[in-house]
This record gives C-alpha cells, sequence and structure tokens, in this order.
C-alpha cells in the first residue's frame, strides 16, 4: 500500500518556506516548486516542497560575490596597527624602573 499524499495549502506552504504567498506564486509560475490545481484550489506535496528546499542549497563557495573581498593581508587592524600607535613590546626610550 502506499503512503496517501500529503497536501499543503499555499499559505501552509509559504510558512513553512518562510516566503511570502507572491513569491510562491512566482515559484510555482517559473516552474521551480510543482503545485496542483484542483478548481480554484492550489495544492503543493510536502515531497516537493521538501525537494524545492533541498535543490535550493546553496553551494560552497558561490556566494563570494556577496560581501566585498579583504583588503591588505586579511586581517581587521588592532590597536598596534593605527596610525601613531606604538607596538606593545616597543622601546620607547623611557627607563624602566627596574633597570639598573
Amino acid at each position: 500500500m502506499t503512503d496517501p499524499i500529503e497536501w499543503l495549502s499555499t499559505k501552509e506552504a509559504s510558512e513553512r518556506l518562510g516566503i511570502t504567498l507572491r513569491s510562491l506564486y512566482r515559484f510555482i509560475d517559473e516552474g521551480d516548486l510543482v503545485a496542483y490545481k484542483f478548481g480554484r484550489v492550489i495544492r503543493i506535496q510536502e515531497k516537493d516542497v521538501v525537494r524545492f528546499i533541498e535543490e535550493s542549497r546553496i553551494a560552497p563557495g558561490s556566494l563570494d560575490h556577496l560581501y566585498p573581498e579583504l583588503k591588505g593581508n586579511g586581517r581587521t587592524k588592532d590597536a598596534t596597527e593605527l596610525p601613531g600607535a606604538q607596538p606593545a613590546n616597543s622601546n620607547t626610550g623611557t627607563r624602566s624602573a627596574h633597570s639598573n
């Protein structure tokens, strides 16, 4: 015996995906998400929502165009790299209280 089909309304599907109804209808219209129309009612199979989620997974390394490239050596500047700052271990010409 086959498992019964789990149907979702468009509202349930959009809530499950965390998108607006408008975006859901666009995904359906563009063929990215399979949907069925029964009279005036549109329904989506739960398995198709799961498939849509899996197919929407972002491949590692494909978002580098969304954030700027770091300049220099790729590190952020700490306080010693700011203009006029002295490195923590530098000799500033003053004598230590413990020196002879």
